[in-house]
């Protein structure tokens, strides 16, 4: 019998930051094999896939859905009890899960594109990333019909370009005017991004002060290809003092245009110029750009050269590209005598002055001398500056001496581009603010954000003592989103704001949705009853002591059915180890148990509430951020399960500025699923915020805890910002280790709990308890048992699942209270499975959980691909759920392939919900979540699977 050919594979979505040590199908036609050939498994070639690059193909042809690329089981395949037939098992990619699956690394060429320096459409352009949050700094583009060149890579710089359809591919080099959380946060994401594009990835020079080694350094802990950061640090070393060159540091030299570089470090100590060096971190320094365009040479005038006794030929052309020539009679003849007076080149500058210790040593840099028109040292260098764009907040821009300072360039075009509160008012994300506000008027219970939020000082700003400190004396404009400065053609020179977005409000958004679907507007109060309801049962159940049993909605059948994933036919499943799964954990739980738990009958809306930050996979998309989950305790702090790109921004769309910036200073503490970066990219963001909120107020370190990886990360950008925080390795926080932390009197040990699993000792995929092996590891466990005290929980432990080397689950559960009548109410049970295929531990660890939060990355039919790269489908992610009798399911981690709602089978969401992001989920509003997913399917019922994301392919590619 012939070989089974597996379905054209013509692209896969850009899964950009599952940063998989490779992931497992690369280039269909290498992958395919002919039925007259040798039969070879499709997934040999994967075990030599390269670490770390998104999958992401050039090819524009979409792949149908449900067409499989893997349906052999091959080699580094693993199969533990489920998928049908004698061998039914939970197939996993192996290779992947131990960290294996490793590739040559691609070449990641540099792009070499030159552009026509008088022919040529070039402007500045304000992209607001941040802009409404001030989470992150604005970055700037300026760009040319062959290069371009940013400025600035902050978190959300992804999703800003896939929002406004700017591609990434035509980037050329990146410059950082800081090197910190703030301007670079989005780098890790950019660069894996474009090392995913076509056969062999594609690289981007990335620019800044010699603080950028530090970022590189770090980055390379989970970037190991050094192809994919082509970096070059510039500039004096930390000692030198900045303000004292009086030439500029050039960058980019050619016929297009000249950027050059000036340092500025603060000065904490006025009377002591080195105090510098004591005081400030590498990450301090700033830059100010000078970009300055190619003149253009003078008309040539013909009239002229025939006076001077030239006939037409040859010799004009050469008097044109600037060279002299001779006439007959043996004259001479220079360009300047036959072209009229060159154009200059228009200059920008670009000035980021951070804090007002920087504005002393900006006011020095005699490299900027040449472009001041009032100087008293006026020399033949003078310049005309033509656009400045200031970055610095308005907290040091509206300073009587930094005003005065503006006006030493004359008349030009200044344009405010740092936070101004203003800007607070028009969400920059407006496809997701749009799905946000929809959400809000169908059922504001689960989405309490509206997508707009009021304007309010950000970090403590005092915004009348500001006031009273501010000084317009320069004429300036306030930057708006896509602000363009146009630079050529000459004619042209000056503001454009034709590609400002056009302003919209919460209420034409609602009155759009309800001329699109007339019927939603009886929604709200439909779902409004379901909350009505419930608190009514629930009083009139309470005097009776009897549990509110949940009322199923119709469209649910009886008769429905999950499917045992386990053992589909019936058999005894045998997991990697011979081990039956059926007699360990996967016993199958009874399908019809929909009591409420006590814990949920006896809720307040102060016990917890879990706030979805990210619910998409792979990279951020126009709808989704990536992983985050918000645990918020109330009075007693709140947790972050994972801190994706974007983290903080999220925070701030959920609760405000200032509500943002309290849950941060209140965190407890960060657990990380595991190293790729869709999961922690966002953490030194957040981290870096609370330092800087809680300098000079007394507090303790934040606990991280994390797969060991990321240390190495945390350690080695530590020594741009202070992160403030204590590491804790998850495979120092499995089950038995915080039970013997707690002194709970466990009766198995860790060795016999993991004996008879994947993770057994002397396997590849060890990851079994291992005892504190330094002094920190002792006090960061002493801290883990003071948090859990703190936030009232009873235990956190972490959980071994199956995706890659070292990659957890984790279980929160809270201590049990006392109810008015004296009766121990058990605490809540919240689990969250990172990414992973179904395994026996994480049903085991969510034996009766109140939520589980399961990843569900693809749809049923797509499970080949789930299984390739050891991700879950819906029907899996929810059959885990009852196997472990899990009251309430939460789905999240969609492949961007859903861009707004997954696929999913009606019969199966009896007890499940889709996540959203920004969705709130109380814990006293569980016995109601179900019901509402037919009403928010309403929202969608136009919606169309996208194919392979198209909306972030087109920005990026």
């Amino acid at each position: 019998m012939p070989p089974q050919v597996p379905s054209p594979l013509r692209r896969f979505l850009p899964l950009s930051q599952t940063l998989a040590p490779a992931p497992l199908l690369y280039l269909s036609r290498r992958l395919f094999f002919s039925s007259v050939s040798a039969p070879r498994s499709p997934f040999t070639r994967a075990a030599g896939i390269r670490p770390l690059v998104y999958r992401c193909q050039a090819s524009r042809h979409h792949p149908r859905r449900g067409n499989s690329t893997a349906r052999k089981e091959p080699e580094g395949m693993a199969s533990g009890g489920g998928g049908g037939g004698k061998d039914a098992g939970v197939a996993f990619n192996k290779m992947r899960a131990e960290g294996r699956d490793v590739r040559k690394d691609r070449s990641m060429e540099l792009k070499n594109r030159r552009a026509n320096p008088i022919s040529t459409t070039s402007y500045v352009q304000i992209l607001g990333t941040g802009m409404d949050t001030q989470d992150t700094a604005p970055s700037i583009l300026l760009f040319f019909d062959k290069q371009r060149f940013i400025f600035n890579a902050g978190e959300g710089l992804q999703r800003f370009c896939t929002e406004h359809k700017i591609k990434l591919s035509k980037i050329d080099h990146i410059f950082f005017t800081r090197v910190c959380s703030e301007t670079a946060g989005g780098l890790p994401g950019l660069v894996l991004t474009l090392a995913g594009m076509g056969d062999e990835g594609m690289s981007v020079n990335i620019w800044g002060p010699s603080d950028l080694d530090f970022l590189a350094g770090a980055m390379k802990s989970f970037i190991p290809n050094r192809a994919m950061l082509h970096t070059h640090s510039f500039g004096v070393e930390h000692s030198a003092s900045s303000s004292q060159s009086t030439e500029a540091t050039v960058i980019i030299d050619d016929e297009v245009v000249r950027i050059s570089a000036m340092f500025v470090k603060p000065r904490y100590n006025n009377e002591a110029r080195n105090s510098t060096d004591i005081n400030s971190k590498p990450g301090d320094t700033a830059i100010v750009y000078s970009c300055e365009l190619a003149e253009i040479k003078g008309k040539f005038d013909p009239d002229k050269a025939q006076a001077l006794g030239l006939e037409r030929g040859p010799k004009y052309r050469e008097l044109q590209l600037g060279n002299s020539v001779k006439t007959e009679a043996g004259r001479m003849v220079h360009p300047s005598e036959v072209l009229d007076p060159p154009i200059p080149g228009p200059i920008v500058l670009l000035v980021d002055c951070p804090t007002q210790y920087h504005m002393h040593e900006l006011f020095l840099l005699q490299s900027l001398s040449r472009f001041y028109e009032d100087s008293s040292c006026q020399t033949e260098n003078a310049k005309k500056v033509n656009c400045i764009i200031h970055l610095g907040p308005s907290s040091v821009t509206n300073t009587v001496d930094y005003q005065n300072w503006m006006k030493s360039f004359g008349t030009t075009q200044h344009i405010m581009a740092g936070h101004e509160n203003k800007n607070m008012e028009v969400p920059i994300l407006k496809g997701s603010a749009r799905i946000s506000s929809r959400l809000n008027f169908v059922c504001p219970q689960l989405f309490p954000s509206s997508g707009f939020w009021p304007v309010e000082p950000a970090n403590g700003i005092d915004l009348e003592k500001n006031k009273s400190t501010s000084f317009q004396a320069c004429e300036s404009v306030t930057a708006a989103n896509l602000l363009k400065f146009r630079l050529r053609p000459y004619a042209q020179l000056g503001l454009d704001r034709a590609s400002i977005p056009s302003l919209f409000s919460y209420e034409e958004i609602v009155d759009e949705l309800i001329s699109e679907i007339p019927e939603i507007k009886e929604v709200p109060e439909q779902i409004s009853k379901f909350w009505q309801s419930s608190v009514d049962q629930k009083n009139a159940l309470a005097p009776a002591g009897k549990h509110m049993l949940m009322v199923e909605e119709p469209w649910i059948s009886k008769d429905s059915c999950l499917p045992d994933i386990l053992d589909e036919q019936g058999n005894s499943a045998k997991f990697q180890d011979d081990s039956s799964l059926r007699e360990s954990v996967w016993r199958k739980r009874p399908k019809g148990n929909s009591e409420t738990p006590c814990c949920v009958e006896n809720a307040t809306r102060e016990d917890m509430e879990i706030t979805f930050l990210g619910t998409g996979s792979s990279q951020p998309s126009k709808y989704r951020n990536v992983s985050s989950i918000y645990i918020n305790l109330f009075a007693r702090g709140g947790m972050l399960l994972d801190c994706g790109e974007g983290t903080l921004g999220q925070l701030k769309r959920r609760f405000g500025v200032s509500g943002a910036d309290e849950a941060v200073k209140n965190l407890r503490c960060i657990w990380i699923s595991h190293i790729h970066a869709d999961h922690h990219t966002g953490l030194a963001r957040v981290l870096a915020l609370r330092s800087k909120l809680l300098n000079g107020v007394p507090h303790k370190p934040l606990l991280v805890i994390g797969p060991k990886q990321l240390l190495r990360f945390l350690n080695a950008y530590s020594t741009l910002e202070d992160l403030d925080m204590q590491f804790l390795d998850c495979r120092q926080t499995l089950k038995p280790s915080v039970e013997e932390l707690l002194g709970d009197n466990a009766t198995e040990s860790a060795t016999t709990q993991l004996e008879n699993t994947m993770f057994a000792p002397g396997s590849r995929m060890e990851n079994y308890n291992k005892k504190p092996s330094s002094l920190k590891d002792t006090t960061a466990l002493a801290n883990l048992k003071e948090v859990l005290h703190e936030s009232g929980l009873e235990i956190l432990y972490s959980v071994p699942v199956v995706h890659c080397a070292q990659a957890f689950g984790v279980v929160l559960r809270a201590k049990e209270k006392v109810s008015s009548a004296g009766k121990a109410i058990p605490g809540w049970k919240v689990v969250y499975s990172g990414d992973t295929r179904p395994c026996p531990a994480l049903v085991d660890a969510s034996r009766d959980a109140t939520v589980l939060i399961h990843e569900a990355t693809f749809e049923d039919s797509m499970k080949d691909e789930a299984i390739a790269r050891n991700h879950s489908t819906t029907k899996e992610a929810i059959a885990v759920g009852t196997s472990a009798g899990a009251y309430r399911i939460i789905l999240t981690h969609f492949s961007q392939r859903y861009p707004k709602i997954p696929v999913f089978d009606e019969d199966d969401m009896h007890k499940t919900c889709i996540a959203f992001d920004l969705m709130s989920v109380n814990l006293a509003d569980l016995p109601v979540l179900p019901k509402v997913l037919p009403h928010l399917k309403l929202l969608f019922k136009d919606e169309m699977v996208v194919e392979e994301s198209d909306e972030v392919l087109e920005a990026v590619v």
